[in-house]
C-alpha cells in the first residue's frame, strides 16, 4: 500500500476487523506435500535499531546481518505494547492484550485481575500441536502470575514477584520443555525441564544465551531421539533474556569487542542525551554492555541457525529472529522500555525460508498479533485460524510483497486496575500519534512526524490539528476493533 494512498483508500483498508486476507497465501509446500518447520528465536529488549546492517546503532551483528542478506528484513515491525508479558501474550494468542486480560506484565500484582495467559485461548502452538507438529520451548516465558508460597530465587525476593513455574496444563501443547517465568543472573539461569514439578528447578552455571543455543542445537538435531518425534515437523521457541539488564552480565569475549571503541562513536543518534546529564551519563555507562549482549546473542542466534543448516533442515525450516521490544537505554529520559518512542517499540524482525521468501527488505507495517495468522498461513495452515484471532495474515507480502497490506499499527499501554486509562497510540509510514488519558489529569497528546523527525524530538501536536483530527479518527478505529474501554473514558 503506497504512502501516498488517498485518504478513501486509507480509512477503507484499516476501517475492517481483517485488514489483509487470510487464508491459503498460495503457502508454498516442501516436497512430498510436508508442512515445514519452524524456529523463533528472540531476545529480549533489543531495539529493532540494533541489527548492524540497517546502518543505525553501531553495533556488531554477522550473523544477523548474513540472515538479512538471505531472508526478509520488515524494518517497521513494531511491539504493539512494547513490554515483556503482554508482548509474548499477543504473539501466543493473536489477540491484543483486552481480549487476552495480560494487561501487563505478569507479576504477583495481576493475580486480582487475572493477567496471565490464559489456559482457554487457543494458541498457535495448540493449533500445531493438533496438526501433530512436535513443539519446543526454551528460555523465558513470562505468561504466568506467581503465587504463593513464592519460588524461592532471586526475582522473588524484592516487594515485587516475578517468577513461577509453568504446570503442563498451561503449556498450550509444548511437549519439550526447558523454561522459566522471569530470572535475571544471566550467568546462573535457572530452569525448569519438561518432567520437573513446581520445587524441581535447576540452576546452570553458564551464560543463558549460550547455554539456551546448546539446548536448541540437541533439538534440532534430536540427539538420542529424545528431544522431538523424529518422522513429525517441529516448531521451536527460544526465547533469551539478554540483552536484557543487568547489562554487564555478559562474557567478556563480547565485551572485547567493543572496548577500544570511544564511548561517543558509539552515541551516533541525535536523541541521545548530552554527556553531562542523569540520562546522558545512563546512556553511556551502559551501551558498550549492551551492544556486547546484542553480539552475544548475534552469535548464539548464528549457531542455531549453522545447525539448521548443518542438519540439512535449512530448505524445510522457516526461521524467524525478532523481539519482545526495544530499550530506550535513557534516550528520551526512559530507562528502558514501556514507552511511546521508536527505540522501544520497533523491534528487529527477519525471517529465512530457503527457497520460499526472496531476500529483501519491506516496510510492511507488522504488527504484534499478526506473528500468530502470518506464520500459521505460511506453515500452509491457514484454514485452522482461529476466528478468535484479532491479528491479520501477511502472508502473501511476506512471499510477494504483494496484497493488501496495513497503513497504520496500534500502540498501548494500560494497567489491569484502571484498563480505560493510559497512553494509545497509532504509527503509520510518515507520522506517529500518541494520546495518554490520565485520571483526573489533563489528556497530553503528541504527534511525531516520521519523516521530518525520525529521532521524534518535537512534538507536532499544536502545529498540525488537522493531522491529530485525521490519526485520531484512525486511532479511534483500531479501538473499536481492540474493544478498548479508553474510548469510553472522557
Amino acid at each position: 500500500m503506497s504512502q501516498n494512498l488517498c485518504r478513501r483508500e486509507f480509512l477503507k483498508a484499516t476501517a475492517s476487523t481483517a485488514l489483509v486476507a487470510t487464508g491459503a497465501a498460495a503457502a508454498p509446500r516442501l516436497p512430498g506435500g510436508k508442512h515445514p518447520n519452524l524456529v523463533f528465536v528472540f531476545p529480549d529488549e533489543m531495539r529493532g535499531q540494533a541489527v548492524g546492517i540497517l546502518n543505525e546503532d553501531p553495533v556488531i551483528t554477522p550473523n544477523l546481518d548474513a540472515m538479512a542478506r538471505e531472508g526478509l528484513v520488515l524494518p517497521e515491525a513494531v511491539s504493539t505494547y512494547p513490554v515483556c508479558s503482554p508482548y509474548r501474550a499477543m504473539f501466543m494468542t493473536g489477540r491484543y492484550p483486552h481480549s487476552n486480560r495480560v494487561l501487563a506484565n505478569c507479576t504477583h500484582r495481576g493475580e486480582p485481575y487475572g493477567c496471565e495467559l490464559q489456559e482457554g485461548d487457543r494458541c498457535w502452538s495448540d493449533v500445531l500441536s493438533d496438526q501433530g507438529y512436535s513443539l519446543g520451548y526454551i528460555g523465558k516465558w513470562h505468561l504466568d502470575v506467581p503465587r504463593k508460597p513464592y519460588i524461592d530465587c532471586a526475582n522473588n525476593r524484592g516487594k515485587t514477584k516475578w517468577n513461577e513455574w509453568c504446570p503442563e496444563k498451561r503449556r498450550h501443547g509444548f511437549d519439550f520443555w526447558y523454561s522459566y517465568g522471569t530470572y535475571d543472573h544471566h550467568f546462573k539461569p535457572m530452569y525448569w525441564s519438561t518432567k520437573a514439578k513446581r520445587s524441581e528447578f535447576k540452576y546452570v552455571e553458564q551464560w543463558g544465551p549460550e547455554h539456551e543455543a546448546d539446548t536448541a542445537i540437541k533439538y534440532i538435531r534430536n540427539e538420542g531421539g529424545t528431544y522431538r518425534k523424529p518422522d513429525r515437523p517441529f516448531a521451536l521457541v527460544v526465547s533469551m533474556n539478554p540483552p536484557h539488564m543487568p547489562y554487564h552480565l555478559v562474557p567478556d569475549r563480547y565485551k572485547k569487542l567493543y572496548q577500544d571503541t570511544p564511548v561517543e562513536k558509539l552515541c551516533n543518534r541525535p536523541n541521545i542525551p548530552a554527556p553531562d546529564t542523569r540520562w546522558g551519563k545512563h546512556y553511556r555507562k551502559h551501551v558498550k554492555n549492551y551492544f556486547s549482549g546484542v553480539t552475544g546473542v548475534d552469535d548464539q542466534f548464528g549457531r542455531i541457525v549453522k545447525a539448521i543448516d548443518d542438519a540439512g533442515l535449512g530448505e524445510d525450516t522457516i526461521i524467524v529472529f525478532t523481539s519482545d521490544h526495544g530499550d530506550c537505554l535513557g534516550i528520551h529520559q526512559k530507562q528502558t522500555k514501556n514507552n511511546r518512542f521508536e527505540e522501544s517499540m520497533r523491534i528487529p524482525f527477519l525471517v529465512r525460508w530457503k527457497g520460499k521468501i526472496k531476500p529483501r527488505r519491506d516496510d510492511l507495517l507488522l504488527s504484534t498479533p499478526d506473528i500468530y495468522p502470518t506464520l500459521l498461513d505460511l506453515m500452509g495452515f491457514g484454514e485452522a485460524i482461529p476466528k478468535q484471532v484479532e491479528g491479520v495474515s501477511l502472508a502473501t507480502a511476506f512471499l510477494t510483497g504483494k496484497g493488501e497490506r496495513p497503513a497504520s499499527q496500534l500502540y498501548m499501554r494500560t494497567s489491569p486496575g484502571q484498563p480505560q486509562y493510559g497512553p494509545r497510540g497509532v504509527r503509520t509510514h510518515a507520522w506517529k500519534l500518541v494520546v495518554n488519558k490520565r485520571k483526573g489529569k489533563p489528556t497530553q497528546t503528541y504527534l511525531y512526524n516520521r519523516k521530518n523527525d525520525p529521532y521524534e524530538m518535537a512534538n507536532a501536536a499544536d502545529e498540525r490539528p488537522e493531522k491529530v483530527a485525521e490519526l485520531t479518527a484512525e486511532l479511534e478505529r483500531w479501538l473499536k476493533k481492540t474493544k478498548d474501554p479508553w474510548l469510553k473514558q472522557a
